[in-house]
Parts: C-alpha cells; sequence; structure tokens
C-alpha cells in the first residue's frame, strides 16, 4: 500500500498534553467495525470531542498537521484504527517524550511519524504553542531534524526501515512488492537446498561421535 510520501514539512501544532492517552480514548471500539482507513477521522477521540472547548474544536488549531501529544501516548490495546484516524484527520506526525511500543511500530507502518524528543524540548514546545497557536515546527526526515519555533534544531530517533518507508510513500509489504524482481532473481540465483518434492521420513541420520 502507498503513503503520502513524507521529505519535509512545516506545520502548526496541536497541543494535547494528557499524559497516558491510550488507544481507546484516540478512537473508541464502537469505531472498530471497518477496516477502510478513511473516514476514521470522524471518530478520533470521539468521547473528548462531546466537549465544544476541546482542543479539537479550537478555531486557532484548525489545519495543524502534528500533534504534541503528551507522555506515553498511544499507551492501551493495539488497534491499528487509532492510527488510521489520526492519519485521516490530517496529522502527519505525532511529537511526545515516550510513545506506546505497538502504537509507535504501527505508526510507522502506516504513514505516520512519531517523535520522541527530551523533556526539555517538549516543554519548549509546549510553551511556544501556548504563546502562538500558529507557532510552526519544522520536520526533516531526511536528515531526521526537528526546528523548533524559535529556529533551534535538534535530531530525533527514527527506525532506518520506518524511515525508508515513509520517504518512499510505502508501508512494509508496498516495499516488498517494489523489490519483487529483486528477490525473484535472487531466488533464481540461489535455488533451495532441501528439495521438498522428495518425501521425507523423518530421520535424520546417524548421530556422530
Amino acid at each position: 500500500m502507498t503513503t503520502p510520501r513524507f521529505t519535509r514539512i512545516e506545520s502548526s501544532m496541536l497541543p494535547l498534553l494528557r499524559e497516558d492517552i491510550d488507544t481507546d480514548q484516540i478512537i473508541p471500539a464502537s469505531y472498530l467495525k471497518t477496516t477502510e482507513r478513511t473516514g476514521l477521522g470522524q471518530g478520533l477521540f470521539a468521547r473528548w470531542r462531546e466537549d465544544p472547548a476541546f482542543v479539537l474544536h479550537q478555531p486557532a488549531y484548525q489545519g495543524a498537521g502534528v500533534l504534541l501529544a503528551g507522555r506515553n501516548f498511544g499507551c492501551g490495546s493495539s488497534r491499528e484504527h487509532a492510527v488510521w484516524a489520526l492519519a485521516d484527520h490530517g496529522f502527519r506526525a505525532v511529537i511526545s517524550t515516550a510513545f506506546a511500543d505497538i502504537f509507535q511500530s504501527n505508526a510507522g507502518k502506516n504513514g505516520l511519524l512519531t517523535i520522541t524528543v527530551a523533556p526539555d524540548i517538549h516543554g519548549r514546545l509546549a510553551e511556544a504553542v501556548d504563546a502562538d497557536p500558529a507557532a510552526r515546527v519544522g520536520i526533516d526526515l531526511e536528515t531526521t531534524t526537528l526546528t523548533l519555533p524559535d529556529g533551534d534544531t535538534t535530531n530525533f530517533p527514527v527506525d532506518p526501515f520506518v524511515r525508508t518507508c515513509l520517504l518512499e510513500g510505502v508501508d512494509p509489504l508496498g516495499y516488498l512488492l517494489q523489490r519483487l524482481p529483486d528477490i525473484e532473481a535472487w531466488e533464481q540465483d540461489h535455488p533451495a537446498r532441501l528439495d521438498t518434492r522428495q518425501p521425507h521420513d523423518g530421520s535424520f541420520g546417524e548421530p556422530t561421535s
């Protein structure tokens, strides 16, 4: 499957600084009846959106492509729908001081970049967006560089394979399919050592002393 290529973006941020936001809060179970990745944005943070004052409703943050989240974002169940909902809403990246492992893995496989930053950097981002909702960050995946609203830069860690898939705009299966001719050529040059067409009696020969 293809995903939007991620090279470099500049975007405002939407702050949601609560800690330990789990996947059920990101997308409630009632939205899990589909395997379609589109349309789930309407269920993003559905329970919290019942509050008219919830940050997702605030005009100042409309169009933000980066979610500034609290620590341990994405904990709970392993549902991919949480990532799909964030991406369908328009988020390209989530910044936090820590992510739940399974959520981070799902994000990387579905075109959503997770950026882990040190607490002091996270604090500066939170202060910047609080002072000015239009404050923008720059994210350069090729150089793994995050540019803060004040112009300072910091590097962020990213799995090399996830980085490659995001830069190429493919998920892991799409990455393999792109290389199918190379895989088939390798198989032709490296025939299987075990001929599976021959019956096997289950023995492994006489033991050696």
